[in-house]
């Protein structure tokens, strides 16, 4: 039987914001009212309306924002955060200029940090040219090199938090962080990582806060998705007519050599049967694989060969329409007949890592290619038979055209405007926004032909984004907590990965959800009392100092509570990090230093979940119970190990762990 302050930790966290006041728990407006968006229809105070619009327009008010934003005024700093490239943000491009691998395309990044295949395949030819096997020197050598590979990876989740901490462009880095979660990919999947340098920085960033079609069709386009959904495997089934062969179908991508090419075919096919890939039947024969164009042996292609769904379902059930948008499964089968030939031009050095022969040596007489690694579209292989997409004909003999058109019809169906705007509003309003917000915010969707920053604005700016029953009415996420944290002691911007480490020991690696559905938009998903446990003790380490880039000393209240009675100290933190409104179970952890969850699990076992170092999932099964000796050995690798705090630090500890400071 959890005590009564755990039941009450946990059901302020999970089930609806924490007991603040009588005024704070007024009746919310019905839902179905459609209100006027004027300030007089807000059901928030003015102070309590920047500090909500701070918590879910940025990652968290620094110390001053507050004062700032009532000084500008609430409306007028909403309205800038619309426009990021009003906002100065010089600081941050500074800081971001140090990095040496974000500006890379993704040729660069194979040719400078290889994967380790590829050198495991040149270390290999290197030990049969002298006529012997591997020395140690090789394997540590291998392995030195194997390791800088890592780099470029550190160095982009690293200024992920970064720019989270410190950009003035705030609402532009939550919409990245929603469309990177949104459209998600998975950094441990294959070539996957080498192409998400370029999918933050070209894909999801110029197109956060623009127009959802473009954003669509440059996710489609990129390598990241392309290969992690594996449509750069999906071509013509076999017996399908092809462009194969038909003068003016060249290749076409996104690189330099590729640009100002046009693709023929807009003519009927021959009546005839289409070109059958070659290699088909004798195994002797040569065929390429989909996104190479080097021959390997015909029977290792066709283990690759035919259509593949993966990425076409999930762009509906995920990326546009919703799972209830109306589709069917002979919808699945159209798009993905449609998105063929969609792929990759590959890199050289991936190539050299093939277990054929042939095909290494072919590699190595390549020249290095600028464009290796970015999006190309094959005819050869698009099946450009006649579809039926979503009841839209789409006529035979077309190539690329036969995808942009899929994209068309998906980005402006009015299942697609319903479900980007309920994600929108769970993100920014509630768990369960009001029908009625949604309504109102699929209608500009529509209006608009899917201007990302016009439905944006509907939503908040609507009295449903002000209303009492949406003031914290969020769980943060790892990632929100740790970044605001950061944001509320004033931290400096950490250039190493231990920021990016901490949020995946919370549970939420970057790019590190293995499926595509991204990681949780709602509450429940974050919050068991394990997570609740690591959430606490991340705060107290916060508090210790022991968060890169933190320490009370940059806290710019430190100077002034340090020497005041403990109880101006617990006013001064509430005021500073909670918003000036904690619930009296809150003011009592405070007061009394005692945070009862925290000492029922140091002699409770069963209650002190960890989250192991390699964590990458969210939920309860990222957690391991185990004796002391056990969390004591997990405890010397992470934020868990922290001295006993007492007086003003411990205060800000227990602060940074409190329901009010965990909800947004």
């Amino acid at each position: 039987m959890r005590s009564r302050f755990v039941s009450s930790l946990l059901r302020g966290l999970m089930v609806g914001g924490v007991a603040l006041s009588a005024a704070n728990c007024a009746s919310p407006a019905s839902a179905s009212q459609a209100l006027p968006v004027t300030a007089s229809a807000r059901e928030l105070k003015v102070d309590e309306q920047i500090v909500h619009a701070l918590s879910r327009l940025s990652f968290g008010a620094r110390p001053g924002d507050v004062d700032r934003v009532r000084e500008l005024g609430v409306d007028r700093w909403i309205a800038l955060q619309l426009s990021p490239d009003r906002i100065d943000d010089s600081a941050a491009d500074q800081f971001l200029a140090h990095y040496q691998t974000l500006g890379k395309s993704s040729a660069e990044l194979y040719r400078e940090y290889p994967p380790a295949a590829v050198l495991r395949a040149v270390a290999r030819r290197d030990s049969l040219a002298r006529r012997g096997g591997m020395t140690i020197a090789d394997t540590i050598a291998l392995l030195q090199q194997a390791r800088r590979s890592n780099q470029f990876m550190a160095e982009l989740t690293s200024s992920r938090v970064a720019r989270a901490v410190m950009s003035e462009r705030q609402l532009q880095e939550v919409m990245v962080d929603f469309w990177e979660n949104h459209f998600s990919v998975f950094v441990g999947k294959g070539q996957t990582r080498w192409y998400l340098p370029s999918y933050d920085r070209d894909v999801i960033r110029p197109h956060a806060l623009g127009n959802f079609r473009t954003l669509l069709g440059a996710v489609a386009k990129s390598p990241a998705m392309l290969f992690y959904l594996d449509n750069v495997q999906s071509v013509a089934d076999s017996g399908r007519r092809t462009l194969a062969g038909r003068s003016g179908n060249r290749e076409r991508g996104t690189g330099n050599r590729a640009r100002g090419r046009r693709i023929g075919g807009n003519r009927p096919l021959p009546g005839r049967p289409g070109t059958r890939l070659r290699g088909s039947g004798n195994a002797a024969n040569a065929d390429s694989v989909p996104g190479s164009p080097f021959p390997v042996p015909a029977a290792q292609a066709r283990r690759g060969r035919g259509l593949n769904e993966n990425y076409a379902r999930e762009l509906m059930e995920l990326h546009t329409l919703g799972v209830d948008g109306g589709y069917t499964q002979q919808d699945v089968l159209e798009v993905a007949r449609a998105l063929t030939g969609w792929g990759i031009r590959p890199p050289r050095q991936l190539i050299m890592a093939s277990p054929d022969a042939r095909v290494r040596r072919a590699a190595e007489m390549m020249p290095d290619n600028e464009d290796a690694g970015t999006f190309v579209f094959r005819p050869a292989v698009h099946d450009a038979e006649a579809k039926v997409v979503l009841g839209h004909k789409l006529k035979a003999g077309r190539g690329i055209e036969d995808g942009e058109e899929v994209l068309d019809i998906l980005a402006r169906h009015p299942s697609t405007a319903k479900f980007i705007a309920r994600k929108l509003a769970v993100r920014f309003v509630s768990d369960e926004p009001p029908q009625a917000l949604v309504d109102r915010a699929a209608a500009t969707f529509r209006r608009t032909n899917g201007d990302i920053r016009e439905v944006v604005r509907t939503i908040v700016t609507s009295p449903e984004f002000f209303s009492r029953s949406a003031f914290r009415a969020k769980v943060k996420s790892p990632f929100e907590v740790v970044v605001s944290t950061m944001r509320a002691l004033g931290s400096a911007p950490d250039p190493t990965p231990r920021s990016a480490q901490l949020i995946a020991r919370l549970g939420q690696p970057i790019f590190g959800h293995q499926a595509p559905n991204g990681w949780p938009e709602t509450g429940d998903a974050w919050m068991n009392t394990g997570a609740i446990l690591n959430r606490i003790n991340f705060g107290m380490a916060a508090a210790a100092g022991r968060i890169p880039g933190t320490s009370l000393n940059r806290w710019p209240e430190a100077g002034r509570l340090e020497t005041r009675p403990r109880g101006d100290q617990v006013d001064g933190v509430v005021a500073s990090l909670l918003g000036g409104q904690a619930s009296r179970e809150t003011r009592e952890v405070l007061t009394s230093g005692v945070n009862p969850m925290v000492a029922r699990a140091a002699t409770d076992s069963a209650m002190s979940p960890v989250l192991a170092p390699d964590s990458t999932a969210g939920d309860e099964s990222s957690m391991v119970t185990g004796d002391a000796r056990q969390r004591r050995r997990l405890a010397g690798r992470g934020f868990e190990s922290i001295p006993e705090l007492s007086g003003l630090s411990q205060i800000v500890g227990l602060a940074l762990g409190s329901p009010e400071f965990q909800r947004k």
